[in-house]
């Protein structure tokens, strides 16, 4: 798999994914050749490039929970930023309710585990990506911490909105990869704005703007060194706080390398003070991260096959290192204490590599996935 850009494109092209239109309705299936009408389609999409197989390249296994999420944030994104703008235009809300009871519908009352993917995000269309998985990410949050229905909804509400003032921004300041100490001062004062419109946008919802403001300074705080202590945050907030981190750290881009989901864990749990550590369990409860059959690197240059989780902390599960079949529980830190996972084995398409099939031979049950098959031919 290979990942090209828009403007180098060819006819004959194998999708890696799937692609949909603003509707959520599918144009072109998995393993679909490109055609001269499909690459200008994709070219008024805005998208800046695809993941292409290579010619016997066999098509990357999906679960329809997979299809399922990415379908949905096609479409939400759409809807999502066409409000955002309009806001910012008018001053007035008009669909924002009914996307954030939707985001809830769809992902704040799950009962399992979802793969939380990442997509590919440009600079044009990185914040409106953004402020939907970290709504996503709140609905599912809040809903295991059984918070209230009005906190789960002001949460996912807040999470939705929380970057308008950078949204309104001049793009000199958003697009660019580092923000000098001035820069970022024009940037605080813009999300300070931003905040301001939400007063005047939700004033029947007060919290909003709270939840919002409240996370924001934290983050601010712990950026400069400063304590949270005196600061009594709403739930809300102390969620938005570790939504927002952790999808930041996380977020697939052009031009830049991700963080991990584990080094994003660990920067969670090195710092209780900024991210409450039951809203960081509440985010582990949510989405797979060292589940069962996921491929692993250690620090000692080792890879190794994630063989059992660790309910009591979930970066030391049980391994099977591949170079030597050796068995190795991370949770004996006597033994094994200088040892760690430093990061997960993906396809470029930022999906795990998994081998359950490795797993059961070991003698471990494992919960097979159920993948989607796709057409041979689907043109």
């Amino acid at each position: 798999m290979i990942f090209v850009k828009r403007e180098d494109l060819r006819i004959g092209m194998r999708l890696a994914r799937p692609i949909y239109n603003k509707n959520g309705v599918l144009l072109y299936e998995r393993n679909s050749k490109l055609t001269s009408q499909g690459i200008d389609s994709i070219k008024n999409f805005g998208l800046i490039g695809l993941f292409v197989l290579e010619p016997a390249e066999p098509v990357p296994p999906m679960t329809q929970a997979d299809i399922d999420f990415e379908r949905f944030q096609t479409m939400c994104v759409f809807s999502l930023q066409e409000e955002l703008d309009k806001i910012i235009q008018t001053k007035k809300s008009a669909k924002m309710q009914v996307i954030t009871s939707n985001i809830i519908k769809n992902y704040g009352h799950l009962d399992k585990k979802i793969n939380f993917i990442q997509n590919l995000r440009s600079k044009e269309d990185y914040l409106y990506k953004h402020s939907l998985n970290v709504a996503i990410l709140c609905a599912m949050i809040t809903h295991v911490m059984n918070l209230t229905v009005a906190e789960q909804l002001e949460t996912v509400h807040a999470a939705a909105v929380h970057d308008i003032g950078k949204l309104a921004a001049s793009k000199g300041l958003t697009e660019k990869d580092e923000l000098n100490e001035a820069e970022k001062e024009r940037m605080r004062s813009a999300e300070a704005a931003g905040f301001d419109l939400l007063e005047i946008v939700f004033s029947s919802s007060p919290n909003i703007k709270r939840i919002c403001a409240q996370a924001a300074k934290n983050l601010e705080n712990l950026e400069k060194g400063e304590s949270s202590e005196s600061m009594k945050m709403v739930n809300g907030a102390k969620v938005l706080t570790v939504a927002e981190t952790f999808d930041t750290m996380t977020a697939m881009r052009y031009d830049k390398e991700p963080a991990s989901e584990v080094a994003a864990l660990k920067h969670l749990m090195d710092h209780p003070d900024y991210f409450d550590p039951k809203v960081v369990k509440g985010l582990i409860d949510t989405i797979n991260i060292l589940a069962p059959g996921v491929s692993v690197e250690l620090n000692s240059g080792d890879k190794a096959l994630v063989l059992s989780s660790n309910p009591n902390n979930i970066l030391r599960p049980m391994l099977l290192c591949f170079g030597d079949n050796a068995i190795i529980d991370l949770d004996n830190e006597r033994m094994y204490g200088d040892l760690e996972i430093v990061d997960i084995m993906k396809t470029m398409d930022n999906r795990y590599i998994m081998d359950t099939e490795l797993l059961k031979k070991q003698g471990f049950k494992v919960e097979e996935p159920v993948y989607v098959e796709v057409p041979e031919d689907p043109n």
